[in-house]
């Protein structure tokens, strides 16, 4: 498969920015220990099924300190349809003590300490911070990965990598970037009968769309 060049690179970009100008995450939250969460739980899990289970979540546990006095097996009875269940309750209440007893109750808004909060690696860390500071960094789903490699943007075969090649390429305007790919990935570039001829503003850009037309 071809790379994209440089000047495609840029067209891409503009596109993006043009056609998603506010974009942000579809997960609800109003502060960011309910945003901390809803990430957590989204990973492997839609954003749709999230938003329907952390209501009743929140409501039970409103913030950090009655998270960390929770008992993970109670917490797991609100998180239950959602994949990995089990251990996302057991990182949620370790994640909500680690906050208790290191940080004074205060969520850190700081890539290296995020990452040492129990259930908390880089992606999260780093959808986290692109969402609430618009830190410029770059975070790779599986949208995001499925878009990259479509466009021509990268042909690493691990998140961590193509996000490093997103960011090189890219280098500005990444939390923008980020949420628009996610967006452009989930409704328009599926996994399955992505929408190429009807919706798709990239097509003469993509690397992959004979393969589509060849099906």
């Amino acid at each position: 498969m071809k790379m994209a060049t440089k000047k495609e690179i840029e067209t891409i970009r503009e596109r993006f920015l043009a056609h998603y100008p506010d974009s942000v995450t579809e997960l609800n939250y109003r502060n960011l220990y309910e945003l901390l969460v809803a990430v957590m739980l989204s990973a492997q899990c839609t954003d749709k099924r999230v938003n329907l289970i952390t209501p009743a979540l929140f409501e039970a546990y409103p913030d950090i300190p009655t998270l960390a006095r929770a008992d993970a097996e109670e917490v797991k009875t609100y998180i239950q349809t959602c994949s990995f269940f089990n251990n996302k309750a057991k990182n949620l209440v370790k994640m909500a003590q680690t906050v208790m007893e290191h940080y004074d109750g205060e969520i850190p808004l700081d890539e290296k300490e995020l990452v040492k909060l129990p259930g908390v690696g880089q992606k999260t860390a780093h959808v986290v911070m692109i969402e609430y500071t618009q830190a410029n960094l770059m975070a790779v789903d599986t949208h995001v990965f499925r878009v990259a490699h479509r466009l021509g943007l990268s042909k690493a075969k691990t998140a961590k990598e193509t996000e490093a090649d997103l960011v090189k390429k890219f280098k500005t305007d990444l939390h923008r970037l980020h949420q628009a790919m996610v967006l452009f990935g989930r409704y328009i570039c599926t996994a399955k009968n992505p929408k190429c001829d009807t919706e798709c503003f990239l097509t003469d850009l993509c690397k992959s769309k004979e393969s589509f037309k060849a099906r």
